[in-house]
């Protein structure tokens, strides 16, 4: 299966707040990270196989360092934009880049 690339919109928040930013540029070297008030913006263009994989190496390496991690992400393939809140997948809805009653 080839790499697809996601663009990733995301916000973590967590109760160790000092340890993340770091913990992000390991797993995210590219990312454009924020601090906004008590969480961080994250932005970033990542390549894999699907956005449910993205998401949980992603939270994975983040709880690594600091157990009580939170991760609301939207991440972006062509025409599919899937959010998901930690692991749980909340949905998926057409990009905001692409015409929602444009068809493939």
């Amino acid at each position: 299966m080839p790499l697809r690339a996601f663009r990733l919109d995301a916000r973590v928040s967590t109760e160790n707040p000092r340890a993340i930013p770091a913990a992000l540029k390991a797993a995210l070297p590219t990312a454009a990270i924020a601090r906004e008030q008590d969480e961080f913006r994250v932005q970033a263009t990542v390549r894999g196989n699907s956005a449910r994989e993205l998401n949980r190496e992603l939270l994975s390496a983040l709880r690594r360092v600091e157990r009580k991690t939170r991760l609301r992400a939207e991440w972006t393939a062509g025409r599919t934009t899937e959010r998901f809140f930690d692991y749980v997948p909340k949905g998926s809805r057409p990009s905001a880049t692409e015409p929602a009653g444009r068809k493939p």
